[in-house]
């Protein structure tokens, strides 16, 4: 298992506001001084269209023990957005042979503490799933249903809100409130 996208040593692309690339920096600094960077998020359905759900281990560097409708990471120096989130999708499901996740929409997610170019993907994982431990510390598939019940009552990680907002409302559905 590669957890190299754990480190706080691996090095990224820092970018601008618009998305280019101004320099590199190893990910612990880039986090520690908010510097722009690339991140992947991929939606990952089964079969039956649920989306895997799971909750992030606590020793995670950003957003510990929180959940998250999504797989991903942050995009690794020279790396492009469709390897990262082959990569990531890949990694965090515990599989290998996946279709390539299909890019659906892109935005730059900012907050006070951190910032990053986000690009979102789709993917159907018809594999027997078995998540990263080092990643991945519960897991199951929601229906949409099942997730948007959810949303208000679990932690989650405030990325993979903004992005599932997003992704809500591109597709013409309607978003549940958020506590």
């Amino acid at each position: 298992m590669d957890v190299q996208g754990r480190s706080a040593d691996e090095l990224l692309d820092i970018v601008d506001e618009a998305d280019l690339v101004i320099g590199q920096a190893p990910r612990g600094e880039a986090m520690d001084k908010r510097l722009r960077h690339r991140c992947v998020f991929v939606l990952a359905r089964d079969p039956e269209g649920r989306i895997f759900v799971h909750r992030r281990t606590a020793d995670k560097l950003v957003f510990p023990s929180r959940y998250d409708m999504f797989v991903g990471g942050v995009v690794g120096a020279g790396e492009s957005y469709d390897d990262a989130a082959l990569r990531e999708a890949e990694e965090e499901l515990g599989v290998t042979g996946l279709p390539r996740p299909v890019p659906v929409l892109k935005f730059l997610y900012e907050a006070p503490e951190h910032t990053w170019w986000s690009r979102v993907y789709e993917v159907e994982c018809a594999l027997p799933v078995q998540p990263q431990v080092e990643e991945v510390a519960w897991h199951t598939f929601l229906t949409d249903a099942e997730l948007a019940a959810r949303i208000p009552q679990w932690p989650w990680v405030p990325d993979g809100v903004e992005a599932f907002r997003r992704l809500t409302q591109l597709r013409g559905g309607t978003w549940p409130a958020v506590h």
